[in-house]
């Protein structure tokens, strides 16, 4: 089961979930419903997975970026999951687990009602709606074209959900079935029971057998023992629900028949039979004859009123007596009611609420930034990356609107009707009806003359607009047309006395019409008997009603309900089928009594049961539109959600819009249920229409700003305007453009230009903030300065002091106001014009001071500060600062000033720290964070920890303070849901612990780096994970776990060679060697990874310096674990890969190695060689101390070799003497005397070159290679 969701209001209905059949439910019950018996045992698993799919509309595939985000947002929110059980309490669900690796939810649900909420939403697209609102970052929202062309599809198995559904109304016991044709004559020939007929509704209950339930028939209300396997239980969760829930005494009538898919009609039909009318108010016909019908014509009524187009006359026509064929759908799709019928539902959410929004968006764009001084850079905002400009350019926005302003008009001032009566009788008020004088005198009441105005005026044979308040809701004719009674008891009496006087005068149309109000005013006093005795007499004196037909249907209507009420049986059934004519197929009649909100439940009731579906969408309107017009909201949301999935899914080929868009007064009543996440999925899924009265995309808008802030748990203010309310606000625009409504436009373009600025966005509010300085100009000045120092703001923040200057220096005469000196003097400094800047601060300070304003005295002199410290003159600002932290600290105790304090204290610790007064720098600090958490800003405290974290790190090195702030920041991190910030704090968390290098600092080093592990592992940054592995095995090695040591290093590794990270890998085998290449114990198992692991790797990748940097390790390893051979192997090795590489220090040191290598394993004229070979490598001319110091100790060292082991006394007099001008050149005395010492030690004094040893030099005179 699909469900797929629109990212935006971009089509007029969220499609229907993939598993939607033609009556609005899911496939999947109806093919699980079959069997009762075999379900009686528990079904399936109650758990059910709900997976997610972001995709691309234009391109029709997975958008991986998106669904990639989406799943990151998942793995933060698993940590903390309230906010992800709350959203699945809302939407009717229980959350079990998250699956982010698998895209996906693990829900399950405990009852009935669980159930069907959550597929209703699920089928009307706001599962998906609210995963968005869930898993979308901020940013997201903020570009309009993605949100349009992206869609989050969520899938559930249909049968797996039905399956779960039967399973609890299994539990229940109790629910409604249809008898199964076939199966139910051989189950009752041995005992008796019902008896029911194809497909009829039986109402079963458990009787604690499997095999038989207690049954009884909705058609005949016979009860009985019903077989479980002649059952089919009722799919639909909503039927299930409306059939328990409004129960009535008696049953089916069996006046209503199902239908197939024939859809409901207007226009003409031709007779297919001749009729004659059996009473006054039924046509007759002849074959053949056309007859056009009034209203609607509803397959499976029986009736419908029709007029014969042969003989004008009007009158009930049996529906089975007409083809309707070549009637008119009333739309392409599953059309259930007319245009002029959508007003009264669509305009209940705007009654009211267009103007407030109009004001709330009013109050977003109003700024203080003519009167209030701005602090240099300073905005509260989140910085997110910024995008590329979204507007045009200046010239294009000035273009664009000159050309717009023809008309300077405010759209949404207009609030629509209150109640239905308001959208009849709005166009009647002004008109002069009559009104009648309530004259109780005797005399009176008895002339005829009297009597004779009103009798006249309602023996009309006709209905005229002053009859409407005769039949509605409110009783409006006891003020409309008659006055000067009063109670209630002497109109009564007065009507009594006009009705004798019409039945003596035979008025028969006033003698009806005073029967009704009669009827009514007994209704009113709930005296139904009374009133059912009126309106019967008023039936039987009507011979010539469709002449008003109002009244009729009004009388019918209200006979009906009370029959209904009285339970009357014989009588309701006959008068039902005319009755649900008259009720359901005239488009626009008023209801005339609240109980008749019973007969349209018993209509429904009745369609349901025969399976009539267009009667069943129709009653269904009928019903929400009463319940609306009743003011029982509470009530209407399972009618109007019903009514919206059968709009959604009777949607015909190529048709965008359902036949009844409620998805704006679904949005209202969730509202005022408590259910921000669905009120903001399902008005987003609204589309606005031009018609009068419904929702405009300014309530929209305005409604999402609303409801988005109460997701985000904040008031909607200036300071927080919620992302997702973006792209609505743009369609608002857009209504204000083409409606030419240029202040409406200002105030958005301001809202759009603060939401992008709040969001870190500032290409975006700058050509907003272009287009309301545009904008304002045709307005007035006022508005034209606001705007334009808005703008030089945005400019300033995006660090175009160029531009800022320009908007400036063209407001001339506003330069007696402060706030232009301020920002001016930003503009300039920004451009190096220190001087011209000071200046301009010093007049908006001086300005400030004629105003007395402290707020701007602190500010001007911060800025002071701020440009003092950017030149370099600490002590200078450090004045200026300190001034204005006392003036910001005697205005203390609203939250902006507080923010902007500790924004000037941040400045002030930087002039210390300028100044070397550390201790003062970090009380400055302190104390702004301390404001963060005063009003537990969280972006602020995240800014200005940061800064303690670095202060404690390098400028004031405190390795247990730089500990509590690191733990701070990443508390924080984690508190704003940005895992990646998390681990980057949890890694350097890691480093600090482990820094201090005890047994319970190291154990919480390791604790920070698990977390950092499966951070980013969650955030499937597998490089960083690898190296966490790694990092956690080398503290299991400090703590001395050495059984898990290997097993993480191998984890890290297998990570990086997943992902053929071969690079990764091969660092990683090398660092984990160098874990036990450095440590004290285990030292041999460095072998493995460098032999075995990094220098394949390193050959593979060509990475030549690192292969000769693992054998010299491996050579230096061998050698400290006296493995001489090896360690001649690796020596050897390496100084090859030394040759190639070129680099004579890399030469040098693996030379050395080799020779000492050959000097442990006594191969001492090899190592000779060696050690002349690096000494060859050296520079003729000594560079430093410490190239003579090496010179000095390996001439010593060959000289003690040639010495003793090879018993050259000439060649070792030779190399000590060497070693001796080393020495000197050092101008070490005490080396200088043991060197003599050991020359004077040899027998033989340094001679001639007849007395040196001849001996093979391979590497130092040029011979063989290694």
């Amino acid at each position: 089961m699909d469900g797929l969701c629109p990212a935006a209001g971009t089509s007029s209905v969220p499609p229907a979930t993939s598993c939607g059949t033609s009556r609005g439910h899911l496939s999947g019950w109806e093919n699980l419903a079959g069997d009762l018996h075999t379900s009686a045992q528990p079904l399936c698993s109650p758990e059910i997975s709900l997976s997610f799919s972001v995709e691309s509309r234009s391109s029709r595939c997975r958008n991986s970026p998106l669904q990639e985000a989406a799943r990151k947002k998942l793995w933060a929110l698993e940590s903390d999951d309230r906010g992800v059980c709350a959203l699945f309490k809302e939407l009717s669900a229980r959350l079990v687990c998250m699956q982010p690796h698998e895209d996906r939810f693990l829900l399950t649900f405990k009852t009935l009602e669980e159930v069907w909420k959550f597929s209703t939403y699920l089928t009307l697209g706001y599962v998906g709606s609210c995963l968005e609102q869930l898993l979308f970052a901020q940013e997201f929202w903020l570009d309009c074209a993605l949100v349009e062309d992206t869609q989050l599809r969520v899938t559930m198995d249909e049968e797996h959900l039905a399956t779960i559904y039967m399973d609890l109304l299994l539990q229940e016991g109790n629910f409604f079935s249809r008898a199964v044709p076939g199966t139910w004559k051989s189950e009752q020939e041995e005992e008796e029971g019902l008896q029911p007929c194809r497909n009829e509704l039986i109402h079963v209950k458990s009787v604690g057998q499997d095999s038989r339930w207690e049954g009884v028939s909705l058609l005949t209300g016979q009860r009985g023992v019903v077989p479980v396997a002649a059952l089919q239980p009722i799919a639909q969760p909503f039927y299930q629900w409306f059939l328990k829930n409004y129960a009535v005494s008696f049953g089916v009538s069996q006046e209503i028949s199902g239908t197939s898919s024939q859809a409901i009609v207007k226009g003409r039909c031709i007779a297919t039979r001749d009729h004659r009318g059996a009473a006054w108010d039924e046509l007759s016909f002849s074959r053949g004859d056309p007859i056009e019908i009034i209203g609607f014509f509803i397959p499976g009524l029986p009736w419908f009123v029709g007029k014969s187009l042969s003989t004008g006359s009007i009158g009930f026509v049996p529906t089975q007596h007409v083809n309707p064929e070549a009637c008119e759908p009333l739309g392409k799709s599953f059309v259930f009611l007319s245009e002029e019928e959508k007003a009264p539902v669509l305009h209940v959410p705007c009654n009211g609420d267009e103007q407030h929004f109009v004001t709330l968006l009013g109050e977003l764009a109003h700024t203080d930034i003519t009167s209030v001084y701005r602090l240099a850079g300073f905005e509260p905002t989140a910085m997110f990356p910024q995008v590329p400009p979204v507007l045009q350019s200046w010239e294009e926005i000035n273009d664009w609107a000159t050309s717009s302003t023809s008309e300077l008009s405010s759209p949404g001032s207009e609030t629509a009707p209150a109640t239905l009566e308001d959208v009849l009788l709005d166009k009647l008020d002004d008109l002069d009806y009559p009104k009648f004088f309530i004259d109780l005198n005797a005399g009176h009441m008895e002339d005829a003359d009297v009597f004779d105005p009103m009798l006249t005026f309602l023996n009309q044979d006709t209905f005229v607009p002053s009859f409407q308040s005769f039949y509605d809701l409110s009783f409006s004719f006891l003020h409309s047309t008659f006055y000067g009674f009063s109670d209630e008891d002497e109109l009564v009496l007065y009507l009594e006395t006009s009705r004798n006087w019409a039945k003596r005068t035979r008025s028969v149309w006033a003698h009806v019409r005073l029967c009704f109000l009669l009827g009514k005013l007994c209704i009113k006093k709930l005296k139904l008997s009374q009133a059912r005795v009126y309106f019967e007499e008023a039936m039987s004196v009507l011979d010539r009603g469709f002449g008003d037909l109002p009244l009729l249907a009004a009388l019918h209507v209200s006979l009906a309900s009370i029959y209904l009420k009285q339970n009357m049986k014989h009588k309701f059934c006959s008068l039902l089928g005319k009755t649900a004519t008259l009720l359901v197929c005239l488009p626009g009649r008023s209801f005339s009594w609240d109980n008749e909100l019973e007969l349209l439940l018993y209509i429904l009731r009745e369609s349901i049961a025969v399976g009539n579906a267009p009667l069943e969408a129709r009653g269904c309107f009928l019903i929400v539109k009463l319940l609306l017009q009743l003011g029982r909201a509470e009530e209407v949301l399972p009618f109007l959600e019903h009514l919206q999935c059968l709009s959604i899914t009777w949607l015909g080929p190529g048709a965008r819009a359902g036949p009844l868009d409620a998805a704006a007064t679904l949005g209202y009543l969730y509202d005022k249920k408590c259910l921000p996440n669905i009120a903001l999925a399902s008005v987003r899924a609204f589309v606005p229409s031009s018609a009068k009265g419904t929702p405009t995309p300014i309530w929209r808008a305005g409604f999402i700003l609303q409801n988005a802030s109460k997701l985000l748990g904040k008031q909607l203010d200036r300071s927080s305007i919620p992302a997702v309310a973006c792209l609505y606000l743009q369609q608002a625009l857009q209504f204000c453009c083409d409606s030419r409504a240029v202040p409406m436009q200002r105030t958005l373009c301001a809202v759009l230009s603060r939401m992008f600025l709040q969001h870190g966005w500032l290409h975006g509010a700058v050509g907003y903030a272009a287009r309301a300085a545009a904008l304002g100009r045709l307005l007035g000045e006022d508005e034209a300065f606001e705007s334009s120092l808005s703008l030089a703001w945005l400019h300033l923040l995006q660090q175009q002091p160029g531009l800022a200057e320009a908007v400036l220096q063209g407001m001339a005469s506003k330069t007696q106001r402060g706030a232009v000196h301020n920002l001016l003097a930003m503009a300039l400094g920004g451009e190096g014009r220190v001087q011209e800047a000071a200046e301009n601060f010093l007049r908006a300070l001086h300005k400030a001071k004629e105003m007395g304003s402290g707020r701007n005295q602190a500010v001007a002199l911060a800025n002071l500060g701020q440009l003092s410290l950017s030149c370099g003159a600490a002590q200078l600002a450090e004045l200026y600062l300190l001034w204005a932290v006392r003036l910001f600290a005697e205005l203390q105790g609203h939250q902006e000033l507080d923010m902007e304090l500790a924004q000037v204290l941040l400045w002030l610790a930087q002039a210390m720290v300028d100044r070397q007064r550390v201790e003062d720098a970090k009380l400055c600090y302190e104390l702004a964070l301390g404001f963060g958490l005063k009003w537990k800003n969280l972006r602020s405290q995240l800014h200005i920890t940061e800064r303690l974290c670095h202060f404690y790190s390098r400028v004031c090195p405190d390795l247990q303070a730089c500990i509590t702030y690191h733990e701070h920041w990443a508390s924080l991190a984690r508190q704003l849901q940005d895992r990646e910030l998390e681990g980057n704090a949890r890694q350097a968390l890691s480093q600090l612990y482990q820094a201090l290098g005890t047994p319970e600092a190291l154990r919480q080093s390791l604790d920070c780096t698990k977390q950092c592990l499966r951070i980013f592992i969650d955030l499937e940054e597998a490089a960083r994970a690898a190296e966490a592995w790694l990092q956690a095995g080398k503290l299991y090695y400090l703590l001395q776990e050495d059984e898990l040591v290997e097993m993480y290093f191998q984890a890290g590794i297998q990570t990086a060679l997943k992902g053929d990270n071969f690079s990764l890998a091969m660092d990683l085998y090398e660092k984990a060697g160098d874990t036990f290449f450095n440590g004290s114990r285990n030292r041999a198992r460095a072998v493995e990874f460098y032999r075995g692991g990094a220098v394949p790797l390193a050959r593979k990748l060509k990475a030549t310096q690192t292969e000769l940097r693992l054998f010299n390790k491996l050579a230096e390893l061998q050698i400290s674990l006296q493995g001489y051979e090896k360690a001649l192997e690796f020596a050897t090795l390496a100084a090859r890969l030394s040759l190639r590489v070129g680099d004579q220090l890399q030469e040098l040191v693996a030379f050395h190695r080799l020779a000492t290598a050959y000097d442990l394993l006594h191969m001492y004229e090899m190592a000779e060689d060696c050690y002349l070979k690096t000494l060859a490598l050296r520079p003729p001319v000594l560079q430093s101390s410490a190239e003579a110091l090496y010179y000095c100790r390996l001439y010593w060292h060959l000289g003690n070799l040639t010495l003793h082991k090879l018993k050259d006394e000439q060649d070792a007099s030779s190399y000590f003497l060497l070693a001796l001008a080393a020495a000197a050149e050092l101008g070490d005395q005490e080396l200088q005397a043991r060197l003599r010492a050991k020359l004077g030690a040899i027998p033989r004094a340094p001679g001639g070159p007849e007395g040196a040893t001849d001996r093979p030099r391979w590497l130092s005179e040029g011979g063989h290679v290694v």
